[in-house]
């Protein structure tokens, strides 16, 4: 059987192939495998320079054939973000996808399974703290698992975060509010999203109502931070995608857990929630979930992009790559002198 060629798989493909919804659900099978210790991440590590990043995450998924690596450089310019997908057993290039669109399906899928066990049942109030990139999909995400019948939102922009609330309800039909504070944002809802820029604490516990799930989104590097130490002193449960990076990057739950082992082993994994398939408890007060990114998430949606594409003949087709010897000498320039 022939070998079956690389593939370039870009944003139009990643669009068409797969939807917020259908996210969800591979990366809660990717959390699943990840449960059964069947995935296994690469921690990912970061450069900071002149308010820029330069990222790098991976993990490996040996019995299903796949390992990978996504990298992309934030700059105040922009970004271009790749996954590159290898063949587990020989090291042989898969696929390179474009992860743009790919990249806020899984963050926000994060929320969507996190929103999904450990929101109330019944969550109606929602409220949106930023009105950047990935805020719309973070809506989708909640909209997607919960009977949610308003959205309130709030951003630092006034005009913005009305022309942002009058884009949920176009794109989803839920009724929509713009809110002059954080806190008149979050009064009374069940589940609240924060996806910012903020460096210092935002969302404190007293604009917390009891029984609230918390999706936190935006401070994924040691320099930022949403949520106050007394909204954590709260929480009967604390959930990470991974907790390995959260020891390293999330500011927030480092400065709370401190340097002590024991402690952050109260700490869940998010693939430890999916596997348990088990709601809220009605003894929990505030419950909240920290997204710093993963390899596994990526990998998730990356693999099942990678069968869809192969199925529906989807994607450029690239050549192997071929090895070849590296020149070791400089050649020596030719002596075209004559001489006696």
């Amino acid at each position: 059987m022939p070998q079956t060629s690389p593939l370039w798989i870009a944003e139009a493909d990643v669009v068409a192939m797969m939807d917020l919804s259908e996210a969800i659900d591979a990366l809660e099978a990717g959390l699943l495998a990840e449960a059964r210790n069947e995935a296994h991440n690469m921690v990912k590590t970061h450069a900071e320079w002149n308010g820029a990043t330069l990222h790098a995450i991976g993990a490996v998924f040996p019995q299903a054939g796949f390992a990978g690596t996504k990298t992309w450089a934030h700059t105040p310019g922009g970004a271009t973000p790749l996954l590159i997908l290898f063949d587990a057993a020989n090291g042989g290039l898969k696929a390179i996808i474009e992860a743009f669109a790919l990249g806020q399906m899984r963050t926000a899928a994060a929320s969507g399974v996190a929103t999904r066990w450990l929101a109330q049942v019944d969550a109606s109030e929602f409220a949106m703290i930023g009105t950047g990139k990935q805020a719309l999909a973070q809506v989708a995400a909640v909209l997607a698992v919960r009977p949610i019948r308003r959205v309130r939102v709030f951003g630092r922009d006034a005009q913005r975060r009305v022309e942002f609330a009058k884009r949920i309800e176009s794109e989803f039909g839920v009724a929509t509010l713009a809110s002059s504070s954080i806190g008149e944002a979050v009064q009374d809802t069940h589940v609240i999203s924060v996806a910012t820029r903020a460096t210092e604490p935002i969302l404190t516990a007293a604009m917390c109502r009891r029984g609230v799930h918390i999706n936190a989104i935006g401070a994924i590097v040691p320099s930022r931070a949403e949520i106050a130490q007394d909204v954590l002193a709260r929480c009967t449960q604390v959930v990470a995608d991974s907790v390995e990076q959260a020891q390293k990057l999330s500011r927030e739950l480092i400065e709370f857990y401190g340097s002590a082992p024991g402690r952050w082993s109260e700490v869940r994994r998010l693939s430890s929630v999916a596997a348990a398939r088990q709601s809220r408890s009605p003894s929990d007060d505030l419950t909240l979930f920290k997204s710093l990114g993963m390899g596994i998430s990526d990998l998730s949606l990356g693999m099942e992009l990678y069968r869809r594409a192969l199925a529906s003949h989807r994607g450029r087709e690239l050549p192997h790559p071929q090895k070849q010897s590296p020149r070791l000498r400089t050649p020596q320039p030719l002596n075209t002198s004559s001489g006696a």
